[in-house]
């Protein structure tokens, strides 16, 4: 039987060994959907740190000084609902480069003792950001009395404006980075299983051919 890419490769499939092919093509499987998984979630991640970053880039280039005549921002404001979506969007990314990397770059992937374990922990780690950040989003961004980006921008939302800091285009780039951050609990809620299943059917597929083979189980 060719050989295929990846892990499952490294598992030599007789022809007449049911079990083992039906446990491979699960591999194979299963490691597609990590991988397309983690993908979307990565995707998801650049996009609430891109917009959530340009929010805070637009409000720090025309926030102006307190006595000028007509201020766009309000004296109390509170930024750190969006800093929080920035640095959680932040892990997101970076945790799943690293996991898609591990199942792409060769030397790292036919590594067990990094791949398996890197596999599980880049989704733990995003979908702990994710939380985290949303978390926290909610639990500052209920106050009634001090105003957050979505709050303030969204409340002006009908001004015409006609540079910047656009507050309509301001809202709903907030609006979007918050509904993706939740979007991305149960995408790395996915992941998260989809990698503790594949380690469960590899460590078994393992051991299955080293028995079979008449070598020691790991």
């Amino acid at each position: 039987m060719q050989k295929n890419e990846g892990f499952v490769s490294d598992f030599e499939v007789d022809s007449q060994d049911l079990h083992l092919q039906s446990k491979t093509r699960q591999l194979r499987l299963l490691e597609g959907a990590r991988i397309s998984t983690t993908a979307l979630a990565l995707l998801c991640g650049i996009t609430v740190l891109g917009v959530s970053a340009d929010t805070l880039s637009v409000y720090t280039t025309t926030n102006l000084p307190g006595d000028f005549w007509l201020p766009l921002w309000p004296d109390e404001f509170n930024l750190r609902p969006t800093v929080a979506l920035v640095a959680g969007s932040a892990f997101v990314v970076v945790s799943n480069i690293v996991s898609l990397l591990c199942s792409k770059v060769r030397f790292i992937r036919h590594n067990t003792p990094v791949h398996t374990p890197v596999t599980f922990a880049a989704p733990l780690v995003g979908l702990a950001a994710a939380i985290i950040a949303i978390v926290f989003f909610y639990a500052v961004n209920a106050s009634n009395t001090v105003d957050t980006l979505l709050s303030w921008t969204c409340r002006w939302t009908a001004v015409s404006m006609s540079q910047k800091p656009h507050f309509g285009t301001l809202c709903r780039e907030s609006r979007a980075g918050v509904i993706l951050a939740i979007l991305l609990i149960p995408i790395e809620l996915a992941a998260l299983v989809l990698a503790g299943w594949q380690m469960k059917v590899e460590r078994h597929t393992t051991a299955y051919n080293q028995a079979r083979k008449g070598s020691p189980v790991a």
